[in-house]
């Protein structure tokens, strides 16, 4: 017998997966097959012409007895460790400036806003030329003028291209998490700040006794998001430093490039892929689990 309310069910059933198929269909297709060929590439050895060669975890081995891949771990760590901190505070000192209500905030929002979606390498070659040699670079026309007698190489220095690299790093991310924190703190009701206020409360002790802790789940996101950008950052080192000069700004997204595009090594690119894998997943699930002790 014919039911209307069935008939009505199916469709609306029909109408949701038709909605939520493409998704599911682009996961399939561009995430889940190729990390599944990447997990099977791992344990393989492979030139992308040749046939394949089972080599079991000969590829695991050879990247960590590499000192390159190694090195290029511990340099992920530190940049994104360094880069996760100095973009949260920036973004959260503008954030904290902006929320006053100053003159011309909407014009300081888009400016600090812009560089997160300007071309990358438009970004790459205007702090390219501002971070150059002697005395065209303005950066050290700068130090020089501070009294600085010999300023940085920066991206033509082993020593200072990393650093060179954070700080662009820094100031393109954090202009996107400074509108994070801004949308969090105008969520904060002003009665709060009122009666604060008529406690005696000075505005620093508000920010940091009220403020601060119901900016929590804004933080867990942004240092989140921040770090899963670190370990995977490629682009803007590519744009500016291409992994030099030598191995100095060589992340581990950078050696899995180099092994994949220059080498043609897809196995042991593979297998760094999957420890890459294994890192993030690792501190992204012990983050959610610091998330969730602090908000119990």
């Amino acid at each position: 017998m014919y039911k209307p309310q069935q008939s009505l069910r199916v469709r609306n059933t029909l109408v949701g997966l038709s909605f939520v198929a493409p998704n599911f269909i682009g996961f399939f297709l561009f995430v889940l097959i190729p990390v599944l060929f990447s997990l099977m590439l791992s344990v393989t050895k492979w030139d992308g012409f040749n046939a394949m060669q089972f080599t079991g975890i000969d590829n695991f081995r050879q990247i960590f007895g590499n000192s390159n891949f190694i090195n290029s771990i511990g340099r992920t760590f530190v940049y994104t460790l360094i880069t996760v901190v100095l973009t949260m505070f920036a973004s959260l000192g503008l954030a904290v400036l902006l929320n006053k209500g100053i003159r011309a905030t909407s014009f300081f929002r888009s400016a600090i806003f812009f560089p997160h979606v300007a071309s990358i390498i438009s970004v790459a070659v205007v702090w390219q030329f501002l971070f150059m040699k002697d005395p065209v670079g303005l950066v050290n026309a700068f130090l020089h003028f501070l009294g600085v007698s010999n300023p940085p190489g920066w991206f033509g220095s082993t020593k200072w291209a990393l650093p060179g690299v954070m700080i662009v790093a820094v100031w393109r991310g954090m202009g996107y998490y400074m509108i994070v924190y801004l949308a969090a703190l105008q969520d904060i009701p002003r009665e709060l700040q009122e009666a604060a206020s008529i406690d005696g409360a000075s505005r620093f002790q508000f920010f940091w006794r009220i403020a601060m802790p119901m900016l929590l789940p804004a933080t867990f996101f942004v240092v989140l998001m921040l770090t899963i950008g670190g370990f995977k950052s490629f682009d803007i080192i590519f744009a500016l430093t291409e992994g030099g000069p030598g191995q100095a700004t060589t992340l581990i997204s950078n050696y899995i490039y180099d092994n994949a595009f220059k080498y043609f090594n897809f196995g042991r690119t593979s297998a760094a892929a999957m420890i890459l894998f294994l890192i993030v997943g690792s501190i992204t699930f012990i983050q959610f689990r610091v998330e969730k002790k602090l908000s119990s």
